[in-house]
């Protein structure tokens, strides 16, 4: 949106004023529903990110065994359950956005997030194994799958929404506000989770204090509701559009995009996902570091996608092409990979595995402002929302949902402390092949 400057003279004020305050008007109108649209995302995301972090404790409540080994894979595998409702979300309210417009879709997700407030509501209030047996893991796993499906149709939604609600100039700005929610939410909830276990005993956290961060979650959802009721349309159905579902047409005229779209998604997600959230149970079960310190990569990891998006938007505006980014990106995220984890795993000052994942991170998310922007630009507006969702919720459902159960098995049958690595090296490897064989489309007109 282009800056407006008031005539300061008394002649042209009865004109200049109104015209500006107006202008005024309009920015914090768009502010407002830009914070609106992220708000729900943030949301979800951060009911994710505090059970991630807190898996370590929920796998002994929960999932008591003989071995801290198999609670923990136990507690991460229920974290993965939850993006088994992922699709199933992407697909009815990616087909509503497209089919009912932007606004109706995010409204309709905002509705639903009272199923994800009783899946909160399970997690947060669960009784566990010690008092109830086999009906706590029960309770969990419902409130995972509750949670799954709201959150499935809010990635193709809202980024659809943030790239079509303004100018082609500053698309990547806008899109980048999906990224920065999640990065806001992370840090939210890391830091309920560094300040719970310096602040609380041992007892105390594992007793109700792992709990807190749940009801906080639960406490901010009339909020998202509240804020989310004004927004403009910025996608009108018609009747040439209405011609077949959006997924019989993805599958028809898409299937190659769509495929290489969800192998694309496999490094980000992996990263994100191991990275950011089982950083602090990696570093306290596997290679016995204090929980406090653990929390700090988190913490770190989470302030960079909070504000590195908003360059990246800015970066990726001024750039003809999204490919390029992605490659070079995606390469030097690579070759970060393994420095990172030789650094904890042989004790290295922290300071300097500190900066290596700093710059890995800022990697990964300028790659996660350009995908969403390659991805959206892929396809036409009738069924962008659609294959948006699609491509997300699968992919991260895939290797993203699984990644720490995944991570956590090769743990226990390598006893390599250094399987981590493993499996981001091929991730990475699956998305720079996607990459090379993507056909990018030219950047779509303001349609």
């Amino acid at each position: 949106m282009k800056k407006v400057k008031c005539a300061p003279a008394e002649a042209e004020a009865a004109v200049s004023l109104p015209f500006c305050a107006t202008a005024m008007d309009s920015r914090r109108a768009h502010a407002k529903s830009l914070f609106a649209v992220t708000l729900g995302n943030g949301l979800e995301i951060y009911d994710f990110a505090v059970y991630s972090f807190f898996s370590v404790i929920i796998g002994h409540l929960f999932f008591p065994t003989d071995s801290d080994s198999a609670s923990l894979l136990l507690a991460v595998a229920t974290f993965g359950v939850g993006f088994f409702m992922r699709p199933l979300g992407s697909l009815v309210l990616g087909h509503y956005a497209d089919k009912h417009g932007r606004k109706a879709a995010l409204t309709l997700i905002m509705a639903l997030m009272a199923l994800m407030a009783l899946g909160v509501a399970l997690v947060a209030f669960a009784p566990t194994y010690e008092q109830v047996g086999m009906l706590a893991p029960v309770l969990l796993v419902c409130g995972r799958l509750l949670q799954g499906f709201s959150a499935g149709g809010e990635v193709g939604a809202a980024t659809s929404w943030l790239m079509e609600a303004g100018g082609k100039s500053q698309r990547g700005v806008r899109v980048s506000w999906q990224m920065a929610s999640q990065g806001g939410a992370a840090l939210l909830g890391a830091a309920m989770g560094a300040l719970l276990t310096h602040s609380l005993s041992h007892d105390a956290l594992y007793s109700w204090g792992w709990r807190i961060p749940f009801i906080v979650g639960l406490a901010i959802m009339p909020v998202g509701i509240y804020i989310r009721r004004h927004l403009n349309e910025t996608h009108t159905p018609s009747a040439v559009h209405a011609e077949g579902t959006p997924a019989a047409r993805l599958w028809r005229e898409h299937r190659r995009t769509m495929l290489l779209g969800i192998l694309l998604v496999m490094k980000s997600t992996t990263t994100f996902y191991i990275i950011v959230y089982y950083m602090p149970a990696y570093m306290v079960h596997t290679l016995h570091m204090p929980e406090g310190t653990s929390y700090w990569i988190s913490l770190m990891a989470a302030t960079l996608t909070l504000v590195v998006p908003f360059f990246a938007g800015k970066l990726a505006d001024r750039l003809p092409s999204r490919k390029p980014l992605l490659l070079g990106c995606g390469i030097g995220s690579l070759l970060l990979v393994w420095p990172i984890f030789a650094s904890l795993h042989h004790g290295a000052p922290f300071a300097l595995t500190i900066a290596l994942i700093s710059l890995d991170q800022i990697l990964a998310n300028i790659t996660a402002v350009a995908f969403f922007l390659l991805i959206l630009e892929a396809f036409p507006r009738p069924v962008r929302a659609s294959g948006m969702a699609l491509i997300y919720a699968i992919g991260v459902t895939l290797f993203g949902g699984f990644a720490q159960f995944n991570v956590t098995w090769l743990l226990n049958v390598t006893g390599d402390a250094m399987a981590p690595a493993w499996y981001l090296l091929l991730s990475a490897v699956v998305s720079l092949s996607a990459l090379l064989a993507w056909r990018e489309q030219p950047v779509l007109s303001d349609d």
